[in-house]
This record gives C-alpha cells, structure tokens and sequence, in this order.
C-alpha cells in the first residue's frame, strides 16, 4: 500500500480521535456547567481531577495545548493548572515499519541510502514528533526529528477544542479576557508543524548566538530536512537536572548562559525561545566540567515587534528609577487599555515579580522557598484577586510565550538553585540599547534566516 493510501485510510481514525476529544472535554464542560446550575462551585479539584482524566488518554497536540495552558498564570485556575501540568505530552512511539515509512514519504525510496547509519528506535518522543539518532556519510552524528503522521489535522483538531478549556475559565472567572491567548496559543502550534519554518529558526539563532560560545546551537542538514523532517547535528549533553549536585560554581555557570540564551536574543534582536522546557537543553562539557548549554528545539520561536522590546526595556528602567510615567508608557506601547492608577498598580505586581531579580544590584537566588512548579503562582493569584475588583482586562497576545518563558527560565534557576547577579547580567544585555538600533538587526537577520518581518 502506498503512503498516500495509508495515510488516506488514517481519515477514519482522525474523525474518530475529533470525537473523542470533543466528547471528552465537551462532558467535563457539561459538569461544571451543571454544578454552577445548582448553585455550587464549578472551581473545585474533583473537577480538575476530571477534565486531566479526560485528556490524559489523548496523546499528542491536545496533551501540548492543555501543558501550554497550565503554564500560562492565571489562565485557568490553579487547581486545574496543577492538574493538567501532570500530563505527560508523549505520544505512543512510531515503530520500525512506520518510521521507515514516514521517512520514505518524506526523503523518497532510497532514504536508507542517504545515511551511513540510522537507528529506527526513538532516542526521544514528544507530541508532535520522535528524534531518531543517524550518522552522515561524512560521519557527522544527526538527529532526524520526525513528525507523526496527520498531525496537521490532529492540531486543528484540537486546537478547536482550546475554546472550550478557555470558556471555562470565562465562566466561572471572567477577570482576564483570554481571547487573545488563544489566537496567541493556535499560532504557535501551528508553527511547530513547519518543520522548514524550524530550520529558518536555527539558522536565526546561529547568528543571533554566534559570539555566545557558552551557550550550543546545531548546524542543520538541509538536504536531509524537509516539512515534515528535521535533520540536525547531535550536539552531546547531559540533563540539566543531572547537574543539580554539582558545585555551585558549575551551577551558576550553566544558569549563566540559560540567562544568556535567553535574554540575548530578545534583547538584541527581539526573538525569544518560548518554550523553556527542561527537556529542551542538554548540559555540555568539557575537561570534566560543565561549560554551558545545548539549545535543542526551534520549533517554539516568538518575534516581537521592536516596540515590544522598548517596553520590556522601559519597564525595566521605570521600576528601578520609580518613574512612573515611563511604567505607564511601557503598558501603553504594548497595547494596554483604559488604564487607570489600580489597574497600573495590579500590573505592576507581577511585574515587579518578573523584574525583581533583575532590579537588585547583588547576588541572589531567583527566589526563595519556593518549588519551581509553585514560581509565579502566588504573584498571579494576587493579580487575580485585585483583578476582580477592576477588571477585566484584555492581556496582550505577545505576554503569552513572554510570561510563560519568563516562569520556565526562572523554573531551571529555582532546579540549579542558581546564585547569580542577575541585575547585571541584564544590564550587560541592555547596554546602548535603542529600539531602533534593534529594528534595524532585528530585519537584517530576520531577512538572511528568510523569515519575514515581527507579527
């Protein structure tokens, strides 16, 4: 049977895995709908447990939408958000016969020609594809990251349903208009899906990092890539958690180039890595010792328009030097409406959470007692509760991948237990900085990686 027809006879399954997904959440929706019926709390953890019992048999986007959705503060409530970030985002691996499938249909009938080894077990899986590990004929090591079959379909799929988990939270606590999140959350990924939109990603972050030689970005075959098959060179590395003993110097130097990976791109050039998953970074090594960081995946990349980046920087400066006309001037450029002195003063918790590390001129842990599950969610709640007597209000998409990439960073710094000046370091990525300065090789890198212009 040829590619086409099996992937044509998937239909069947597809309709079927809509339905399910539909019925699944649609009856936990139903649930809560009915106990605010009668009178009773629709917030409560017997219907969080439901809703990641309904979607802890769905493997695949709906299982990365629902751990999207959990680390995005104050997006659902916590009791939900704590459940649903248990899932585990795995899809059942692809076996030998389908792999070589997969990659006949994407590299044609002599794929196997191609490499001078190719190993068909997964060193990796994860929502939307597996990572196989391979060997060039020039015995350069690769790993091939392989799509599942269908998964455009399984995305618009489920990301249909994303309305459904969002009308949730509207319903039972309409402080924050979530609109915006989801428009922000269904491009995202559907990016993912490109895998030649990945490889334009790479080729970004190569240059952007190319004077950052503590931090590791893969060359990419190109040859051996396609939309649906990304081929890159293996770049050798530990887990992160692996170094959680080590001494604190080595920590600190690890957490060093994350802040690095990080902040340079944004800063520089507008561009952040969204999604700061602990499974995303290995830890390389040399003499012994750990020198900085593996970047792995490309697929979660977020560019903000240059005025965006002002914000950040006018915030920042606004904070530290109590001018709070430049406080609000940072809200106003990034699309913040009807702002009234409480409403800038609740902004103004979480940002002084975000920002704090950063205002204080000596060496510190990002925070202290706290779990690197439970970081912001304490600040979001009392953005919460202070919404709630003056809100609602429209979040900005561009806070979605910002807010959730600021949480996981300082996630790894809580897991290194890092002990940094962070105030300087970003003082150190912010020097002469100047909107226009970034606009300027922001497009000229956006433009040499073939990617087109911030939206």
């Amino acid at each position: 049977m040829s590619e086409r027809d099996s992937e044509a006879n998937r239909f069947t399954a597809r309709a079927a895995r809509y339905a399910r997904v539909g019925a699944n959440v649609g009856g936990v929706a139903a649930r809560i709908a009915g106990t605010r019926l009668l009178g009773l709390e629709g917030r409560n953890l017997s219907n969080a447990e439901a809703l990641a019992k309904a979607l802890g048999g769905l493997k695949g986007p709906i299982m990365k939408v629902a751990q999207l959705v959990a680390t995005i503060p104050d997006v659902v409530p916590p009791e939900y958000a704590a459940e649903l970030q248990k899932l585990q985002s795995q899809a059942p691996p692809m076996g030998p016969a389908f792999v070589k499938r997969r990659m006949m249909a994407e590299l044609g009938s002599q794929w196997r020609a191609r490499f001078a080894e190719f190993d068909l077990k997964p060193a990796a899986a994860a929502s939307l594809g597996q990572v196989h590990r391979a060997t060039t004929h020039d015995g350069v090591p690769v790993a091939c990251k392989l799509q599942y079959p269908d998964m455009e379909s399984a995305v618009e799929a489920d990301i249909a349903q994303l309305d459904i988990l969002f009308a949730l939270h509207r319903r039972m606590d309409p402080v924050i208009d979530t609109t915006e999140i989801a428009k922000e959350i269904g491009a995202r990924v559907r990016e993912e899906l490109d895998y030649i939109r990945e490889a334009k990603h790479i080729a970004l972050y190569r240059a952007m990092l190319a004077e950052t030689p503590d931090v590791r970005v893969p060359a990419l075959e190109a040859g051996l890539s396609t939309r649906r098959l990304l081929t890159m060179h293996w770049l050798e590395g530990d887990r992160i958690l692996d170094h959680k003993q080590d001494e604190q110097e080595a920590r600190d130097r690890i957490s060093t180039a994350m802040f690095r990976a990080w902040w340079r791109p944004f800063s520089h050039h507008g561009v952040i890595h969204g999604d700061p998953h602990l499974g995303n970074y290995t830890v390389f090594s040399e003499d012994g010792a750990p020198q900085g960081i593996n970047l792995l995946d490309y697929g979660c990349i977020r560019i903000f328009p240059p005025s965006f980046v002002g914000g950040v920087v006018d915030l920042y400066r606004g904070l530290l030097e109590n001018d709070q006309a430049r406080v609000i001037h940072a809200y106003e450029t990034w699309g913040f409406k009807g702002l009234t002195k409480d409403l800038v003063d609740t902004l103004n918790i979480w940002a002084r959470f975000i920002y704090g590390p950063l205002l204080e001129d000596r060496t510190r842990r990002i925070a202290e007692d706290v779990s690197p599950a439970e970081y912001g969610r304490k600040q979001a709640f009392q953005v919460h509760q202070a919404l709630k007597k003056r809100g609602p209000v429209t979040v900005p998409r561009e806070f979605v991948f910002m807010d959730r990439a600021a949480i996981g960073l300082g996630g790894v710094f809580l897991h290194l237990d890092a002990e940094l000046n962070f105030h300087r370091l970003f003082e150190q990525e912010i020097e002469n900085f100047s909107t226009e300065h970034v606009a300027a090789v922001q497009a000229k890198a956006l433009d040499r990686a073939g990617l087109g212009p911030a939206h």
